[in-house]
């Protein structure tokens, strides 16, 4: 079995940081892809950011330049520093990651951690 557990997230005000970070346990044989998405209340969940395993990384627009996803490919971990925090960013954000087990390969997803952007 393959377990991501976050952490990291919680109440800021406005124009202020916050680092997510994610830990994947169990069964790896691999991890291709580690990333970020999140889902604000009434909204579809979106990609925030991912980064593959060769240093690869993406980038939704609303966040360029203020979050930046680290990989620690040998601890399976992902971190996502947020900077100049804006309401807009208040969400459920949820870690996710391609993952190749002795058995298969498959998306995973953590259980989600909020973040409130609020004075």
């Amino acid at each position: 079995q393959v377990q991501l557990v976050e952490s990291g997230g919680g109440l800021v005000q406005p124009g202020g940081s916050l680092r997510l970070s994610c830990a994947a346990s169990g069964d790896i044989f691999s991890i291709y892809r580690m990333g970020w998405y999140r889902q604000a209340p009434g909204k579809q969940r979106e990609l925030v950011a991912l980064q593959i395993k060769d240093g690869t990384t993406n980038y939704a627009d609303s966040v360029k330049g203020r979050f930046t996803i680290s990989r620690d490919n040998a601890k399976n971990t992902a971190d996502l520093q947020m900077n100049s925090l804006k309401p807009d960013d208040t969400a459920v954000y949820y870690c996710t990651a391609l993952i190749t087990t002795t058995r298969s390969t498959n998306d995973y997803w953590g259980q989600g951690t909020q973040v409130t952007v609020s004075s």
